[in-house]
């Protein structure tokens, strides 16, 4: 397979291809470009670019990135917030297939976690069942509003690295 290069890109088809790593979020491939990324990157390298800008964002910025991010499970209803990337992480966890009931425990979870938290909860899904899911989402509602400030971060940049090296093989 050939190793596709950010050197192949110009600002704007880089923009294009990596804009929505992070959900609804462009400023942050704007950043990255402009950050004088090393033109050979690897995808390692190029997560490592994304990560080190959201880490250096205001934390209001930071909010706006994690507010940009869908509840889960709400593909299940048919919702078109979601983006095409997320449809098929939530889709390869089963999350489209879930019980009435199971349902209803993410509704209740959604709101819950974002009346304590004042953002969604985030989880790089990718390899979990929706009960593994649920079990999560539990856990972390005991955490505290920076401790899972942090977390749901580190989830954002774990889902942005999937995403990331998923492109990178390839072009589009």
């Amino acid at each position: 397979m050939m190793m596709y290069k950010v050197a192949q890109l110009s600002k704007r088809a880089f923009i294009e291809r990596y804009g929505d790593v992070f959900e609804h979020s462009p400023w942050i491939a704007e950043k990255v470009w402009d950050s004088n990324l090393d033109q050979q990157a690897t995808a390692q390298q190029l997560h490592e670019a994304f990560e080190h800008v959201i880490f250096r964002a205001t934390p209001a910025q930071q909010l706006a990135l994690l507010n940009a991010h869908p509840d889960l499970a709400v593909a299940v209803k048919g919702q078109s917030e979601l983006t095409d990337a997320s449809q098929s992480e939530q889709r390869r966890a089963g999350l489209n297939r879930c019980t009435p009931d199971e349902y209803e425990a993410f509704q209740q979870l959604n709101s819950r976690y974002r009346e304590k938290f004042g953002f969604p909860f985030i989880m790089a899904v990718r390899g979990f069942t929706p009960d593994e899911i649920l079990d999560s989402f539990r856990a972390r509602l005991s955490n505290s509003r920076d401790q899972e400030f942090q977390t749901a971060l580190e989830q954002v940049l774990m889902i942005g690295k999937f995403r990331i090296f998923d492109r990178f093989e390839e072009p589009k």
